[in-house]
């Protein structure tokens, strides 16, 4: 189930009780760990499957199953992923370190490992004494080779202004040797400005479980979201997201700095 949106068909809202049954909890004072981890699992489990379905290519194969020595002319005929094809999670620390293992760990299963790795990078705002973010601070990278032709993944969870997703991309656009056959990014919660900034990349596209856009005055939130695009809201001050679910890279690690 999806979100009925008008910001095009590069941009993925579920609206999913399934996810939202996890997520609601999830977003809540009262969450904290081991269950706000656990938490953080299943969403990105059911949210990396739903993507990979959409995006990565499918061949049909005939196999023979336990019960072929008895009928063997009844093979199995099903639909699975292409193991030709090749995926790069980017673990963007420090949020997004459990979700890219979550993806990585779901592609080593579906494809042949050899065809699946993970990279690192240290990305964080960069605020000014006021706390507001004026851009983002790329402290250092693991990255394992180049991305061509490869579905590039970015499991980050909270797409508030979109600089750091952005400046992600163009980093590696301009330093891997490339190109990537596309940029996907996963994320649990986003806002109009997070998506009018990063569709700015055209081969990306965004999969998410929930918009908020909770400081938009009473009448955009009656109207379906991307009708008044300019109007819409989704960060303060301090770019956190509204309702959204606070800190997430500082629950996930009990440390909040």
């Amino acid at each position: 189930m999806e979100l009925e949106h008008l910001y095009g068909d590069r941009v993925v809202i579920l609206n999913d009780p399934f996810i939202n049954s996890i997520l609601t909890p999830f977003s809540t004072e009262k969450v904290e760990q081991p269950h706000f981890t656990e938490q953080l699992k299943k969403i990105y489990s059911h949210l990396c499957a739903f993507a990979l379905s959409r995006e990565l290519k499918t061949e049909k194969v005939k196999v023979a199953t336990r019960m072929s020595e008895l009928h063997p002319d009844c093979p199995l005929e099903s639909e699975i992923f292409d193991r030709n094809q090749k995926a790069v999670c980017v673990d963007l620390a420090r949020a997004g370190m459990i979700p890219s293992q979550v993806c990585y760990e779901t592609l080593n299963q579906l494809l042949p490992p050899v065809n699946v790795r993970q990279d690192h990078v240290w990305a964080a705002r960069k605020v000014n004494e006021k706390k507001e973010v004026i851009g983002t601070t790329l402290d250092g990278s693991k990255i394992g080779g180049p991305v061509t032709e490869s579905t590039v993944l970015f499991p980050d969870p909270m797409g508030a202004t979109g600089g750091t997703l952005k400046s992600v991309i163009e980093y590696y656009k301009e330093n891997v040797d490339g190109p990537a056959k596309k940029y996907l990014g996963l994320h649990i919660i986003i806002t109009p400005e997070f998506l009018k900034r990063v569709l700015e990349i055209p081969d990306l596209k965004i999969y998410a479980c929930r918009l908020d856009r909770g400081l938009s005055s009473p009448e955009i939130l009656r109207s379906v979201p991307g009708t008044h695009w300019d109007k819409e809201r989704g960060i303060n001050k301090n770019s956190y997201i509204v309702p959204g679910a606070g800190g997430v890279g500082e629950l996930l690690n009990n440390s909040y700095v």
